[in-house]
């Protein structure tokens, strides 16, 4: 009998823990950030290999040579592209902990452990800023989206093209890098449907490994669009919610004061009456 009493209890110890473990974790903030790593993670990994077979393709098909010195050429700029999403990888990164984190932090069971005065001092002006951020992030996502589909939608073009040579073998078209403003408009890089160099390009694995990867990409860039709006969302749920913790708490204050103001009056008025009647 003993023994069933102390397996009971200790089933509803563990269920307990696991309520309060549960209900600790912050989840929207949780399932936010996993979806802002998935997202940064599909962005800079797909689009830094798209970027190396862009590079591989403009080599090999279209000729296309660095220009000497420090001019500032395609394959400068695609570095340069390369260099930001190292710098977007790290950043955010970093910013996902920090939103994690506040969010830890904004949760019941952390409050009741570290008092109510830091989450209502500290947290606020935390949440107001990680909010500032997390809207202006998902703006410059927004314009990383759109300018991510520029790419996406030239390589459809061309994927295209390739995918229906039988149509355009009778026809003169050409794929000339001078209207993308890939190169100036003194050189001459282009390839058109009945050339060797074009039948090369659709039959190699660069082309269509590179344009799938740009639509990975753009999927790694709305993604991220998404995981910013579950951000606003919980930063602004926190916000309201430490907004009336902070209330709460004033009115608690004033309350305790006025009961011990009245406290201490009826004190006196006691030791008045014991004092009089001695």
């Amino acid at each position: 009998m003993e023994e069933n009493m102390d397996e009971s209890q200790s089933q509803k110890g563990c269920k307990e823990c696991c309520e309060r473990c549960v209900g600790s974790l912050p989840w929207a903030s949780l399932i936010a950030t996993i979806l802002l790593y998935m997202g940064v993670a599909l962005f800079c990994g797909c689009g830094h290999e798209a970027l190396s077979g862009t590079v591989t393709i403009l080599q090999n098909y279209f000729e296309v040579i660095s220009a000497p010195g420090e001019t500032l050429d395609v394959f400068t700029i695609i570095d340069i592209l390369k260099y930001i999403i190292y710098g977007l990888a790290a950043g955010f990164f970093v910013f996902g902990v920090l939103l994690l984190v506040e969010g830890f932090f904004t949760t019941g069971a952390i409050r009741d452990l570290y008092g109510e005065f830091k989450i209502t001092a500290c947290g606020r002006c935390l949440t107001a800023f990680l909010m500032f951020l997390a809207y202006l992030f998902f703006l410059v996502w927004l314009g990383v989206t759109a300018f991510t589909s520029l790419p996406v939608f030239m390589y459809f073009n061309v994927w295209s093209m390739c995918q229906n040579t039988s149509l355009v073998e009778g026809a003169n078209l050409c794929l000339d890098l001078r209207q993308f403003g890939v190169v100036t408009i003194s050189e001459e890089r282009k390839v058109c449907t009945g050339s060797e160099k074009f039948f090369k390009m659709c039959e190699s694995n660069e082309l269509d490994l590179t344009f799938h990867l740009f639509v990975c990409t753009l999927a790694g860039a709305g993604a991220a669009v998404i995981a910013m709006v579950h951000f606003l969302m919980a930063l602004a749920a926190n916000w309201g919610y430490l907004k009336d913790a902070s209330r709460i708490q004033k009115y608690e204050d004033i309350k305790s004061k006025e009961e011990q103001e009245l406290h201490d009056i009826h004190s006196t008025r006691s030791k008045e009456r014991l004092n009089a009647y001695t």
